[in-house]
């Protein structure tokens, strides 16, 4: 079961209870009985580095640089101009 933390908005104190999501969120604060407000917490997920989707996701037998440098356009060889055609 989840922990909620609820926060008075009369004394700011905070309350910890562990609840069922199902339950019914507290509405009055135990110390004084004003209004509480549940606190958010941030989540604790860090993606760190990068091209992390690359190296997890890439093809089997292939290295993170190889996809990569596929995704990249490529001119097609009849639009290629060469040295000699440009005089």
């Amino acid at each position: 079961m989840p922990t909620y933390v609820y926060e008075c908005t009369a004394c700011s104190e905070q309350t910890e209870l562990v609840q069922k999501v199902t339950d019914a969120p507290l509405e009055t604060c135990p110390q004084c009985g004003g209004r509480v407000r549940k606190v958010l917490f941030p989540v604790g997920i860090v993606f760190k580095g990068s091209g992390f989707h690359v190296n997890d996701y890439a093809k089997p037998g292939r290295k993170a640089a190889e996809s990569s440098a596929e995704s990249k356009p490529v001119a097609s060889p009849d639009k290629k101009e060469t040295a000699a055609g440009k005089s």
